[in-house]
Parts: structure tokens; C-alpha cells; sequence
């Protein structure tokens, strides 16, 4: 047994095939790569990159292989983290999001080079705009470290299929943005179905929320570009 294999097994319960942990490192190590002339992650360390990257990535595993089958999507994927690592895990179908059109292109090279090239496609764009051309076409959506909660239900919402799932991966959130999470579940059409703290191997603390698409929103979504961060959401009273 490999060290990340040895860590998903001892710290979370998961097992890692000997293929899949190769390809899990070879992705690592090919985006540490591709990191050398491009700003893809702060994190240059092999140990750093195994937990902070793979390690988290993999964390979500099981409520990505929890949701319905279909398309999956990673939102402001910057370096592929958690994309392609749960392609490799769960063989879906992967569509890497990010407005930086160079991150993207680099890592289909990546993707590619994996052999990961006929289940990895990318979209180099804005999410309200992916939601304007592929309404309801996914099954799940990861989103990690990327925006606050109520952004992130609002962006996910308009590209989910009913029963859809959106995986957020946090820190420590705040109240208050817990809070407005929420608050806000009836007027974009999600509903919480879990929230799970849990640690890294080096300690660090994490959170997974899981929602799932139940209705139609309320409200006509995407809005305009940016709405989501500049003027999010907030619960009706």
C-alpha cells in the first residue's frame, strides 16, 4: 500500500486501488509540472500537494458516488483539484470549469496524458454562462474553496438535473454564511442534504456540505455575470 493510499485508509475509511493511486500521483506530479511556468497551486511540495490536494479531493468521494448518474462538473476547478481525482475514482464523465482559459487547456493536457482524455472535456467561461448553454444537463457539481455558500447554490442551481447534487468543500464557514445558505434553499430550488466536518491527515480541519436539487427556483437564474458574489442572495424574511 502506497502512502496516499495508507492515509484515505486510515484517516477516512476509503480504499484506493494500486492503479488508481498511480494515475492520483501521476496527476499530482504532472500538474506540479505543468506548475513550474504556470500558476496553477501555492501548494510546490509533493507531502503538501498528497493531503492538501489529493487527499481533500478525495474526501468528497463518497457523496460524488452517492449522487445520480450522469455528467459531472468541477466548478472554478484551478488546478483540477477535486476534477480529476474523482474521475479517476468514479469513471464519470468530467467537465473542468474556470474563466482562466490557460488553466483549463493545460490541464486537458494533463487530463490527456492520464489517459483520461474520452471522460475529461473543459470549459473555459463564466458558470452563468455554462448555465445559459447546458440548462439541467448534470448530475453533480463540486465546487472547493471557491465562493460562499449562497454563491455557490445560486450558480449551481440552473445547471443541476432534479435530484442533482452540488458538493461544497470549505474551511471553517461562518455562521452567518451557514446562515444565509439556508435561508436561501427554497428561493434557488436546493435542500441541505448533509453537513460533515472532518480532518486532514496533518490536522487541518474541513467541511463538506452536500444539496441537492429539489425544485425549480423561485427566482429567474443564472442572473448577470458576477451577481452571484457582488450581490448575493439573501434570505426573505
Amino acid at each position: 500500500m502506497g502512502r496516499l493510499a495508507d492515509i484515505m485508509k486510515s484517516h477516512h475509511g476509503m480504499t484506493i486501488a494500486e492503479d488508481q493511486e498511480r494515475m492520483l500521483m501521476s496527476d499530482l506530479h504532472a500538474i506540479m509540472k505543468v506548475n513550474e511556468t504556470m500558476n496553477l497551486t501555492r501548494i510546490l511540495s509533493e507531502e503538501g500537494g498528497m493531503v492538501l490536494h489529493l487527499e481533500d479531493s478525495l474526501a468528497g468521494l463518497p457523496y460524488v458516488q452517492d449522487a445520480p448518474d450522469g455528467l459531472y462538473g468541477d466548478l472554478g476547478t484551478g488546478g483540477g483539484f477535486p476534477g480529476i481525482p474523482l474521475c479517476i475514482m468514479t469513471g464519470r464523465k468530467t467537465l473542468l470549469v474556470d474563466s482562466v482559459q490557460k488553466k483549463v487547456r493545460a490541464l486537458q493536457g494533463v487530463a490527456s496524458d492520464l489517459g483520461l482524455g474520452d471522460k475529461v472535456d473543459i470549459y473555459a467561461g463564466r458558470i452563468e454562462d455554462l448555465a445559459l448553454e447546458r440548462p439541467g444537463e448534470f448530475s453533480v457539481l463540486t465546487a472547493r474553496a471557491l465562493s460562499s455558500l449562497g454563491s455557490l447554490m445560486e450558480l449551481a442551481s440552473p445547471l443541476l438535473k432534479k435530484r442533482g447534487r452540488l458538493v461544497c468543500y470549505k474551511a471553517q464557514p461562518s455562521d452567518d454564511e451557514i446562515e444565509v445558505a439556508l435561508g436561501i434553499q427554497e428561493l434557488v430550488g436546493l435542500r441541505l442534504l448533509s453537513k460533515d466536518d472532518f480532518s486532514l491527515s496533518d490536522g487541518s480541519t474541513r467541511c463538506i456540505f452536500v444539496f441537492e436539487k429539489a425544485a425549480d427556483p423561485r427566482i429567474r437564474l443564472p442572473r448577470r455575470i458576477g451577481m452571484a458574489q457582488k450581490d448575493p442572495l439573501r434570505p426573505r424574511h
